[in-house]
């Protein structure tokens, strides 16, 4: 089978889509799409997300420190995109996109009730890369949504119907594969 080479890019995919959500502390709250985050380090907890300096909610976000992470799912499959195309500059995305803001327990920043997961971060580190700056972050605190857990209450991602982007395209995940180690686990 041929290969063909092509110029350097990000070819890592598909990637987790997020709704992130900033505050600057006095009433302007804004909801973003990112698709670069990730997880950084288990101990301390730590993720990242990638913003462009020109993005609206990237000021807010380098002077509070903080923002939330929220999961999205198929249900958010319209707002994750529509977050991601138009401007806190121009509107209250919130309300545009009937997402209800929830209190944090920690950092200063809204939560997004319909959102299953909600990860509080706090930035302990900016990164200017060149398009984008990457903002690194301790987890602060961690909210799943009861409905989404199973009946040895540990998280369901597969009932949650988690979304991901690849190439301009949002994918639902699918089925469960496998379980890790699953491919030497015996009998």
């Amino acid at each position: 089978m041929a290969k063909q080479q092509w110029r350097p890019g990000n070819m890592l995919y598909p990637l987790p889509v997020v709704l992130v959500t900033v505050s600057d502390g006095a009433g302007t709250d804004n909801v973003l799409t990112v698709a670069w985050a990730g997880t950084v380090c288990t101990n301390p907890a730590m993720v990242s997300v990638s913003v462009r300096p020109e993005r609206y909610s990237y000021d807010i976000l380098k002077k509070s420190g903080e923002f939330v992470i929220n999961l999205t799912t198929e249900k958010l499959a319209f707002a994750t995109d529509f977050c991601g195309v138009r401007s806190g500059r121009d509107m209250d995305k919130f309300k545009k996109m009937n997402l209800t803001k929830i209190p944090a327990s920690v950092v200063k920043v809204p939560m997004i009730q319909e959102s299953p997961v909600n990860i509080e971060c706090r930035v302990t580190q900016v990164l200017p890369l060149g398009s984008h700056d990457l903002f690194l972050a301790e987890v602060v605190a961690v909210h799943a949504d009861e409905s989404y857990m199973d009946e040895k209450g540990r998280f369901d991602l597969e009932k949650a119907k988690p979304i991901v982007y690849s190439h301009g395209d949002y994918f639902g995940t699918g089925k469960k594969l496998g379980k890790f180690g699953y491919s030497v686990r015996k009998g």
